[in-house]
């Protein structure tokens, strides 16, 4: 089944639905309230610095130190790299500092030293006055039973929960007197329970500075309005003034990794400036579900690096159907200082207009540049491009000062970007939109596997797939699915699969094309069968009509969806200066809507624009500054002059690069990216040249690049790996360690996959050696790539990978490559 991408002016089979943005109608400046996570961090690493620096994260929600729910996501820990890269403030929940779920009752003077020992822990933090204290989790059900239907059971439990909530804020009030409290975090929101809870609180002095529950249920979605506005009733009605709210769990499965389904929640929650963070149902350290491995983003992703991207204020908008569970929603933005507007919306397929009233002649004149992009569905481990363009356009503001963006053909699963800037003169580049069709692994033609159903409304915590369904049990010998696909002219295409792989190594498929001869097809391993990814291939093929068919190989995958895209070329990206993040106080001019359409940054001595570009893979890109003058561009450490329209071969890695750009005096539309990731000049170096040293040895596999890889390494001061490396010159370089580790602690939850990172010291010379965490990755025939910049001097280095408390991860090999690329002629 082939879906075309939305396109202006295409016919609609029905009446397009029609989202209303009020642009006169502020709700207040943007919060960004909604992009917090419960075990979001791993580690200090875990995710990547440059996964969550763009996110603005607000707040989010972990363990406290040592405590015994999780092997990792201990706050104070992971408060070094969040803080690092967030504004934000950290919730303890401190009942995990249990071992069990739910947490074993052993009585509130069990509770209380522990309570102590966190306290003290916390406020003698840096940054201390960040943390949140979360001293009772989900009392409704655990411990307390408070969500009972009996009243004389209910009014019982709830006056112990009230002694203990005051015993215990009293506790932590002696250790750390300035301490937040936050609570009373029910499971779901309990009208009985906060109308009791506020008036003792009030009362008796321990009204908590931050007002908590949780929202874990499709029909959140439908719901959450009215428990909004019922608690805030609930305060005037105390004579409490509003408290600070964080829904410090919201959404499922099905909705994390969706850039459709995170819209619908996030609008909400945005509107009404509310903290939130989505709950852990899987692995902690990705975000809940929107950083593959550590570094790449997926589609989830991108739709909150766009919600990090609205500045000014929120605006008033009327979705077709307001609270009402999967259905078209939105959020926007005007930011009068810069002159736009941002309209992020989603969660319904076919045809719909956006409609913008009041859209000020004063600020954007009479014609406007709109700019729209899809942020699509790419599984939870699946990467996913910089979001691609599909229109942009220069549209007449109509006599009643709104303007029309029409998207024709929306994806359900995707969420779309209009930004509206000031038209000026001249006329933008027309998006570059290529042929492309989907084809559902459900409606193929299927040999002994079978369709399953998986996360839906009424199944909200089965897991996201295309359509709602997957095929699995591809198991047999003649396991196999034919899709039938049909494309319009002879070519390359990019094909991408959406699959799960839990057979506990990479797996692989047959891919043929009308029966000819197969190529192997390899599947790295993911979480489960339905924690979904996405393989990258290519195949040619003539106009008309074909089968494709993906045969068992080796092991087992799951099936979702295949998309075919039309291949124009080396993939390419236009960041558009207008819509970075900034430093200091550039200008915005737009006098001339050429080329991206959305104008140009002004970048003055003391400003900056931090641009964040995606990579395939690691690997070398041609990047070129469509400038006004010399610009200078920062990445991994290094500070390299890109002249205007003069490309430059810069090392990136694979997912997100941050890259800053500054000027004395220059004016700037984009940065243009393009390539697949050369990895000419590149120096590498198997396993088989390292000198190994304590214990650290060879061991034979299959799965690694030279068929060995470095295991045993670390455990011992004396377990080294020392590489020695050539470099041509001096400088920075990228150090790429191809590595993989299966380290786990099954904690006995149901739900959570309780994997841990490993770390190694690296040491390059002479110098001092650096630890770096090295996420798991899923088997330990899985090789993954991490990049650290370091300095080399020209000639011999030594690179050295030790861990003298701890097993390092296993090494299958290095790369390294200059920052700066020698420039092929």
């Amino acid at each position: 089944m082939a879906s075309a991408l939305p396109a202006a002016g295409s016919a609609a089979a029905a009446d397009p639905q029609r989202l209303t943005v009020d642009l006169a109608a502020s709700e207040g400046p943007v919060m960004l309230g909604a992009n917090g996570s419960l075990y979001g961090l791993s580690d200090d690493g875990v995710p990547s610095d440059a996964a969550m620096e763009p996110l603005k994260i607000t707040s989010i929600s972990q363990k406290p130190e040592g405590g015994a729910q999780h092997p990792n996501g201990d706050a104070l820990t992971v408060s070094k790299s969040f803080f690092r890269n967030s504004g934000g403030e950290i919730n303890v929940m401190m009942q995990d500092v249990y071992a069990k779920w739910p947490y074993e009752d052993l009585g509130i003077d069990d509770y209380l030293p522990r309570v102590d020992k966190i306290a003290k822990e916390v406020s003698a933090a840096p940054n201390s006055d960040r943390f949140v204290y979360i001293p009772f989790n989900e009392p409704d059900q655990i411990w307390y039973k408070l969500g009972v239907a009996d009243q004389a059971t209910y009014e019982k439990n709830r006056d112990r929960f009230f002694k203990d909530w005051k015993t215990v804020y009293h506790r932590i009030r002696a250790i750390d007197p300035d301490a937040r409290i936050a609570g009373p975090n029910e499971a779901a929101y309990h009208t009985r329970l906060l109308k009791d809870f506020l008036a003792f609180a009030k009362r008796e002095n321990v009204l908590p500075q931050v007002m908590t529950w949780h929202e874990l249920g499709s029909g959140s979605l439908r719901d959450f309005q009215a428990h909004y506005d019922n608690y805030r009733s609930l305060e005037r009605e105390a004579g409490i003034a509003p408290l600070k709210i964080n829904i410090d769990e919201y959404a499922n499965r099905r909705d994390l990794s969706v850039p459709g389904q995170l819209v619908q929640w996030v609008s909400m929650f945005e509107r009404n400036k509310v903290l939130a963070n989505m709950a852990y149902w899987d692995a902690a350290g990705n975000l809940s579900g929107h950083v593959v491995r550590s570094n790449i983003p997926n589609g989830g992703w991108w739709f909150f690096r766009w919600y990090a991207g609205l500045t000014g204020d929120t605006v008033k908008v009327a979705p077709p159907q307001p609270n009402t569970i999967d259905t078209l929603q939105g959020l926007a933005s005007l930011d009068t200082s810069r002159r736009q507007a941002q309209v992020l919306l989603g969660g319904s397929a076919g045809d719909s207009d956006v409609v913008v009233k009041n859209v000020s002649r004063s600020l954007f004149g009479r014609t406007v540049t709109a700019t729209v992009a899809e942020a699509g569905w790419s599984g939870y481990e699946g990467q996913h491009a910089a979001p691609r363009v599909l229109t942009r356009t220069k549209v007449k503001v109509a006599e009643d000062g709104s303007v029309t963006v029409p998207l024709r053909g929306m994806h359900k699963m995707s969420a779309y970007r209009i930004v509206l800037t000031p038209g000026g003169t001249g006329t933008p580049s027309p998006a570059s939109v290529p042929w492309t069709a989907s084809y559902e692994a459900e409606d193929a033609t299927i040999t002994d596997g079978r369709i399953y159903t998986q996360g839906t409304v009424s199944n909200a915590n089965g897991y996201a797939a295309s359509g709602t369904k997957d095929v699995g049990s591809l198991n047999a010998a003649t396991s196999k699915v034919d899709f039938t696909v049909s494309v319009p002219a002879d070519g390359t295409y990019d094909l991408a699969i959406l699959y799960g792989n839990q057979s506990g190594g990479p797996a692989t498929q047959q891919l043929s094309i009308d029966g000819r001869a197969p190529v192997a097809v390899t599947y790295p391993s993911t979480e489960n069968w339905t924690y979904r990814a996405k393989k990258d291939a290519t195949v040619r093929l003539s106009a008309g009509t074909h089968v494709l068919t993906l045969a068992k190989g080796e092991a087992e995958v799951t099936l979702d969806r295949i998309d075919l895209t039309a291949r124009t070329g080396a993939p390419s990206a236009s960041y558009e200066a207008t819509l970075a993040d900034i430093g200091g106080k550039p200008s915005y001019d737009y006098s001339s809507s050429a080329g991206t359409g959305t104008g140009a940054l002004g970048l003055r001595s003391g400003d900056k624009a931090v641009f964040d570009v995606y990579a395939p893979r690691d690997g070398y890109f041609t990047v070129v500054s469509r400038a006004s003058a010399a610009v200078r561009l920062s990445l991994h450490g290094e500070t390299v002059t890109a002249a205007p329209g003069r490309p430059l071969r810069l090392y990136l890695v694979a997912g997100n690069n941050r890259v800053t750009m500054t000027s004395d005096h220059a004016s700037v539309r984009s940065l243009d990216v393009t390539g697949e990731g050369s990895t000419t000049g590149v120096l590498s170096y198997e396993s088989t040249s390292a000198t190994l040293t304590g214990g650290a040895e060879l061991i034979e596999s299959r799965h690694a690049s030279a068929g060995s890889y470095i295991g045993r390494l670390g455990n011992s001061p004396s377990s080294t790996a020392e590489f020695t490396v050539d470099a041509p010159r001096s400088g920075r370089y990228v150090l790429v360690v191809q590595y993989a580790h299966n380290d786990r602690r099954d904690n006995g939850h149901a739900y959570n996959t309780d994997i841990m990172s490993r770390t190694a010291d690296i040491t390059v010379g002479s110098g001092s050696p650096r630890r770096v965490t090295f996420k798991n990755t899923w088997s330990a025939d899985d090789y993954w790539t991490l990049g650290v910049p370091v300095e080399l001097k020209k000639g011999s280095n030594k690179v050295t990978f030790g861990n003298a408390t701890a097993w390092a991860p296993d090494i299958d090999r290095i790369e390294l490559a200059r920052v700066l690329g020698q420039s092929r002629h």
